[in-house]
């Protein structure tokens, strides 16, 4: 069984990308899209029996792979909750996404070539949730970057889309490379890639080793010789930096917002279940190592705090529908980096889990408000669209009930989000290291502008009066069913997910679900002290969501001009979040020009005047010129020939008379 659900996207990406021709457009939909149902029914089977059964984690051997020396590397399927919480995420988003893409990509020549490229994304996501060993793991997580790079970029003629799909694989170059050093530096702190026998080795790291062992060096970085918890501190900051990139953290977020050149469909598969989820699975997944150094994880909260306030304040201000819902991921993923920092791993699964649900519900329901407007995503030409849309509006209000967190503190009233949100912001007051309580308050604030940049989302697109032209309006039409039932679908995710697993996750079912799945230090006591918080902590997020919403209506209902006059007012303020913090600017400023310059300096005069000019193009033009010049000596007149003859007669006797004299 769990060999099907990992490779039958693989037989449908290699089905539809090397006979789509043959079997057509519609063979292809349906065959990946056949195969990704199948894997998702056989997920949910997992995860009743793994998570919520009695089955103990184990795991499915495939191949022998890497055997060199003291590196042994098997190809094996890692079985345990956590695999079986990602392949529910996985596969139920991704088969509803390709439902959904058969009437989004309906009219598109290349649906082939796309369903290929989904199925392919997300088998390399499966193949990073259910590897045994780091090695695996990295090869799931350059699997998700090559297929992203192949969606975003699907439309290629646009040079926007090849710009976007280039600058994701760039950026994350740079977070990968981490990745890979800190891969290194554990095969040499454990001597081996594999998990369990990491995990098992961990003990030499504990705290209560003792000073004379620590302080021996066992690892060399930069020139500097560090003790095990030095170490160990470094490499998780190093794998760390691999998670910032896949998961779009602060500094190298930036990727993020320009993968909304893709279609929709891909939007709503890379925010919601695979590229993103990366890093926090990586983290989750290697918390055995991270619980061993407070530093790595005191980074961790700190990056994860700054990247929810930072993404929230963007998404206040931006125009395009995609653009708010990217930013909102963004946070949204801070907040999980938050609950990982604090070692409250448990909520920041959690939170990955219900987000899947309301996070796909709004991209697809973006994505069919944007195929009722002639695609149009510039919500500013939008308004009025509540009574010709119905179906559609009303899937966004749940999403946006669920991603602001709607529901009421002290009870089991509540969205996905409102569960999962508020116990990753009540751990992170309760959190133990130094920046908890700075985070916890970055993140009720970010609460604010989430509930505010969500609600004016609904607000300017579906009420007030139409600002599209009236032949755009005289063509809004709800989407088909195919792409409608998608969307029911995920909104009973995004309105029960968290009533339903709240108990397993990060309640008094928590010992029983995980099964030691997670670890944490026996003096971490948070997933008991969150429940014990003050009562002003427990209300504060349900606060912030009203005060969120009372503001949107306020501008966006009651006093429509108000946004306009408050941003001329302060417009430099208002630069500031339009142009992204000018993260883009600065980037550009410091490292892309710059190495353009380089770049150019190289290919001028590097290549072009030095080697070449020296190398074989100044010898090619030696020998063209001393040709000219002989060339020259051929007039085709017969006297010059003879005279020519007769003077190396001359010098031919003059040459034999001297040398016989000699």
């Amino acid at each position: 069984m769990y060999q099907a659900i990992v490779f039958l996207p693989l037989a449908g990406f290699l089905i539809a990308g090397l006979f789509g021709r043959s079997i057509g457009a519609r063979g292809s939909e349906l065959i990946t899209s056949g195969f990704l149902v199948i894997a998702a029914v056989l997920s949910w089977i997992a995860f009743f029996t793994v998570a919520l059964g009695d089955g103990e984690a184990f795991t499915v051997p495939l191949l022998r792979f890497i055997s060199s020396g003291a590196l042994d590397v098997d190809w094996a399927l890692r079985i345990d909750t956590l695999t079986a919480v990602m392949l529910v995420v996985v596969n139920t988003v991704s088969a509803l996404v390709h439902i959904y893409s058969i009437g989004y990509m309906h009219h598109d020549p290349d649906r082939p070539r796309f369903f290929a490229y989904l199925s392919l994304f997300t088998f390399a996501m499966l193949m990073l949730v259910t590897a045994d060993n780091l090695v695996q793991m990295f090869f799931g997580w350059e699997g998700v970057g090559l297929a992203s790079y192949l969606l975003i970029g699907f439309w290629y003629k646009k040079p926007s889309a090849n710009a976007a799909a280039m600058k994701a694989f760039i950026v994350n170059r740079v977070g990968d490379f981490g990745f890979l050093l800190g891969i290194f530096g554990i095969f040499v702190l454990f001597g081996s890639v594999n998990f369990d026998t990491i995990f098992a080795n961990t003990a030499a790291f504990m705290p209560s080793e003792g000073a004379a062992e620590a302080a021996q060096p066992v690892l060399t970085f930069l020139g500097y010789a560090l003790d095990p918890h030095a170490a160990l501190t470094i490499v998780c900051l190093l794998l760390f930096m691999g998670a910032m990139g896949k998961s779009a953290q602060v500094p190298l977020h930036t990727w993020l917002p320009d993968a909304m050149e893709g279609p929709t469909p891909v939007s709503a598969l890379i925010h919601a279940a695979t590229m993103v989820t990366a890093g926090v699975f990586m983290v989750a997944r290697l918390s055995p190592i991270f619980e061993l150094s407070p530093t790595a994880l005191t980074v961790v909260t700190a990056v994860g705090a700054i990247t929810a306030f930072f993404a929230a304040t963007v998404g206040l201000v931006q125009n395009d529908i995609k653009r708010v819902i990217a930013y909102s991921t963004c946070s949204q993923l801070g907040y999980m980096f938050v609950a990982l920092g604090t070692g409250f791993y448990s909520a920041a699964i959690f939170h990955l889990f219900t987000h899947a649900f309301f996070k796909a519900l709004l991209f697809l329901g973006a994505g069919s408000v944007i195929h009722a407007v002639s695609d149009e995503q510039d919500m500013r030409k939008m308004g009025g669209l509540r009574r010709l849309i119905p179906q559609t509006y009303w899937m966004m209000v749940i999403g946006t009930l669920a991603l602001t967190g709607v529901g009421i503190p002290g009870t089991l009233i509540g969205t996905a989000g409102f569960f999962s949100k508020d116990a990753i912001i009540e751990g992170s007051f309760m959190g133990h290291n130094a920046v908890a309580p700075i985070a916890f308050v970055l993140l009720v604030v970010a609460a604010v502008f989430t509930s505010f940049y969500s609600w004016r989302l609904i607000f300017m697109t579906f009420h007030g009066k139409p600002r599209a032209s009236a032949d755009v309006m005289h063509h809004v039409h709800e989407s088909p069913y195919v792409m409608l039932v998608p969307l029911f679908l995920l909104a009973i995710g995004a309105i029960f997910a968290g009533l339903v697993f709240q108990g397993f996750f990060i309640g008094a079912g928590y010992e029983n679900f995980w099964k030691g799945t997670l670890f944490t230090l026996p003096e971490n006591h948070i997933l008991e002290e969150f429940h014990h918080v003050p009562l002003w902590v427990k209300f504060s997020p349900f606060v912030a969501m009203l005060l969120g919403l009372l503001i949107a209506w306020q501008f966006y209902i009651r006093s429509p001009e108000s946004p306009k006059r408050l941003a001329e007012r302060h417009r430099g303020l208002y630069a500031f979040l339009l142009n992204k913090w000018y993260f883009d600017e600065a980037y550009d400023f410091l490292f892309v020009r710059p190495a353009k310059r380089l770049g150019r300096f190289l290919w001028k005069k590097g290549d072009g005047w030095f080697i070449d000019g020296l190398g074989p193009d100044g010898i090619s033009a030696r020998v063209v010129d001393v040709a000219n010049r002989v060339v020259k000596l051929q007039t085709g007149y017969l006297y010059h020939y003879a005279f020519a003859m007769l003077i190396g007669v001359a010098a031919f006797v003059t040459w034999m008379m001297l040398g016989s004299s000699f």
